[in-house]
């Protein structure tokens, strides 16, 4: 299993009139802890890009448990409970408030894709190398943490 945490800062624009996190910016929140946690492999979008992958989402789900308010630091965990075997790439979310507490859950999947003939395609194998050693068969699995 893969785990990377990523810590935003909610900005007063991210929030409603109730001084809660409007609920169309976890997307952005989430997008960003999953862009991270990549980066933090030695990886980065960018560089499937110029591979010529793109990884539109087709699928998100969000739950909202309690909300998050302005100036709020929060952490986004990003989870990679399997490793992807084709061209579907499954990320699960969490999002905490500073107390530890579960504030949000989602589930962002994506699909990689030439980004030429727009068919699926598989996860670049210079990805699958990075992310590989999390999923060996150990009691002891790495966690990448950047707070």
């Amino acid at each position: 299993m893969f785990i990377a945490e990523t810590q935003i800062r909610v900005r007063y624009a991210e929030t409603d009139q109730m001084n809660v996190v409007y609920h169309g910016n976890y997307a952005q929140y989430f997008e960003v802890a999953r862009a991270e946690s990549i980066r933090q492999l030695g990886f980065t979008y960018k560089d499937m890009e110029k591979m010529g992958i793109i990884m539109p989402v087709v699928e998100l789900h969000t739950k909202f448990i309690r909300p998050a308010h302005y100036d709020a630091l929060l952490t986004v965990k990003t989870i990679l409970k399997e490793l992807p075997a084709n061209h579907r790439i499954e990320f699960q979310q969490e999002v905490y408030d500073e107390k530890n507490e579960l504030l949000t859950v989602g589930k962002v999947v994506l699909y990689f894709m030439d980004a030429k003939t727009m068919k699926k395609t598989s996860m670049p194998e210079q990805l699958v190398k990075k992310i590989r050693p999390f999923f060996k068969e150990s009691s002891e699995n790495p966690e990448v943490s950047s707070k």
